[in-house]
């Protein structure tokens, strides 16, 4: 698949929004099939979810399914410019629309804002779309499909975050909340495009070489969220790290604030083995995350990209339900503990590391 990424819409795809009929069947390639009466080609598929990080990346297991059920369909996705270069590891996806809601609402009134919010609405309409898949749940991301040249699909009312973005939809389809973000994504996908799904989350991403590696084998701690709720205690992290640098491993800890890299290196001071270091951008941080010994984390988006490279990867919850965002979802390389007001000791962190590594085969 080519890749190319650009920056930006009136809409074709505002009719009234109705539950799909029921009865539904497959059909072969690019060809989906309601009923006897509804057949229509599928070409090319729009999908919208700009962002965060984790939810982009449990997203991503669509792509797969798509292919291997819809082969022949291009597959393009809008997202927020900082989140590009993780779609661009993917060779599934075709083409990558950029959008800057981020920075835009901090400079409204800015001509370049202007001129750059013109550029992303050229690109938007660029293409027309047989289908437009909204996996945000929110507003923003019904208004950006309904932006763009197709028919948009997502969730009904009481499946999303957010009822009243159904508003806007042509195709509504139920799905069950409560459950996992990649599962509720890929029965969405499935339902607007007519497959069975089977089989575990393919995620299929290439993270780019690591220019520089580490001189010894290291472990990623990724301590930082945007959320201070999800945060585990200093002190756990401390002894985290301690006990690491002690069997053998240099312990990075990445950052992306000011923040952050004080967090750092607090975590880090009088601990040998522990490296702060520079910040690092998304492809970097991927590379050193699917190269890691074992990756360590909160719940935040670093720790499920690690999860989803294939990196040996152990998540800490303390105010979020790994049932419905952890990553032992993406498969027997990870695994999660803790949960809302659970929070984990740094002993069972310890032991899961261990357990894991034990059942994982040597490379």
């Amino acid at each position: 698949m080519r890749h190319a990424t650009e920056g930006a819409a009136h809409s074709t795809c505002n009719a009234p929004a109705s539950h799909p009929p029921a009865g539904r069947k497959q059909s072969a390639g690019g060809i989906v099939r309601r009923d006897p009466r509804e057949v229509y080609p599928v070409s090319r598929v729009l999908i919208i979810r700009p962002s965060s990080l984790g939810d982009i990346v449990h997203a991503l297991p669509i792509v797969h399914d798509i292919q291997r059920h819809r082969p022949g369909i291009a597959v393009d996705w809008l997202a927020e410019e900082a989140f590009a270069p993780l779609l661009a590891m993917h060779r599934g996806v075709d083409r990558v629309i950029t959008v800057a809601l981020r920075r835009w609402r901090h400079k409204v009134f800015d001509r370049t804002t202007w001129r750059e919010a013109a550029t992303f609405r050229r690109a938007l309409i660029r293409d027309r779309y047989d289908l437009v898949l909204d996996l945000q749940e929110q507003v923003k991301g019904a208004l950006l499909a309904w932006l763009a040249h197709g028919p948009v699909h997502g969730p009904d009312r009481a499946s999303i975050r957010e009822p009243a973005a159904s508003l806007t939809y042509r195709r509504r389809y139920r799905i069950d909340p409560a459950q996992h973000l990649i599962d509720r994504c890929r029965q969405l996908a499935a339902a607007a495009l007519g497959y069975s799904l089977d089989g575990p989350p393919h995620f299929d991403l290439v993270p780019p070489p690591l220019v520089v590696a580490p001189e010894s084998p290291y472990a990623v701690f990724v301590h930082a969220s945007s959320r201070a709720d999800k945060l585990w205690p200093e002190a756990h992290w401390r002894a985290l790290i301690a006990h690491f640098t002690q069997a053998g491993l240099a312990v990075l800890l990445p950052w992306g604030s000011s923040d952050e890299a004080e967090r750092s290196s607090r975590l880090a001071e009088g601990i040998a083995g522990a490296v702060v270091g520079a910040r690092r951008e998304l492809p970097e941080i991927a590379a050193l995350l699917a190269r890691a010994e074992v990756v360590c984390g909160v719940d935040t988006g670093l720790v499920h990209l690690a999860a989803a490279l294939r990196a040996p990867t152990v998540a800490l919850f303390v105010a979020t339900d790994p049932r419905l965002a952890g990553v032992a979802r993406a498969g027997p390389h990870c695994r999660d503990l803790g949960g809302i007001g659970n929070v984990p000791t740094p002993r069972a962190v310890i032991a899961a590391v261990g357990a894991l590594l034990r059942t994982l085969p040597e490379c």
